[in-house]
């Protein structure tokens, strides 16, 4: 199975109910699209993306290069054909503001790049969550989303966290048709930069 001619928006959905990091991928009409499961006690980042919530098969691997690292890079790889296909790299220090990541190909190429949309949100988010009560509400009116642009500025994707108690919901679009293996590397980075964005608060 490939990530390739979905039906949009695709649904990222956290389950709450387990102590790992794992959410459901469905698209339009609520068909399975994928199961990422992020493996704990691990010092990397080590990530599984199956079929289904069954598991019954291992689509991809997703595994960071270092250790806790602003600038760790998580290469992704294609297990039926044991490929890695390209990475995501997230440009350190400037996250602390706006987040924003590297797409690169299989070539070492950059293809894409990710940037959250309005790095105010964050810091609102991290104001108001420490007060008592009242923080425990942003994630119903403090929502960033994140749009994928070409080196050229072109959009192709935009990502939106959804209002939500525990920030548990995502909404990918594609805005605009992309090619099949550049589809497959942009969700791949998504999912992946949503388990990170999602650790950050």
């Amino acid at each position: 199975m490939n990530l390739k001619n979905l039906n949009y928006p695709l649904d990222f959905k956290f389950k709450i109910t387990t102590l790992a990091s794992d959410f459901n991928i469905t698209d339009r009409h609520r068909n399975d699209v994928a199961y990422v499961r992020q493996k704990m006690f691990k010092l990397k980042e080590d990530v599984v993306v199956f079929n289904d919530e069954r598991k019954s098969q291992e689509l991809y691997r997703i595994k960071a290069d270092r250790w806790l690292d602003f600038n760790a890079s998580y290469s992704m790889t294609d297990l039926s054909s044991q490929k890695t296909f390209g990475r995501l790299a997230r440009k350190g220090m400037r996250s602390i503001w706006k987040s924003r990541y590297d797409i690169i190909d299989e070539h070492e190429n950059p293809k894409f790049q990710i940037n959250e949309d309005n790095g105010w949100i964050k810091v609102w988010d991290n104001l108001i969550g420490e007060i008592p009560i009242i923080g425990m509400f942003t994630g119903y009116f403090l929502n960033p989303s994140y749009t994928v642009k070409d080196a050229a500025g072109k959009e192709y994707f935009r990502l939106k966290k959804m209002p939500s108690l525990f920030g548990r919901r995502f909404q990918l679009d594609r805005l605009i048709d992309i090619d099949d293996e550049d589809e497959s590397l942009v969700i791949l980075s998504f999912l992946m930069m949503v388990l990170l964005e999602r650790a950050r608060g």
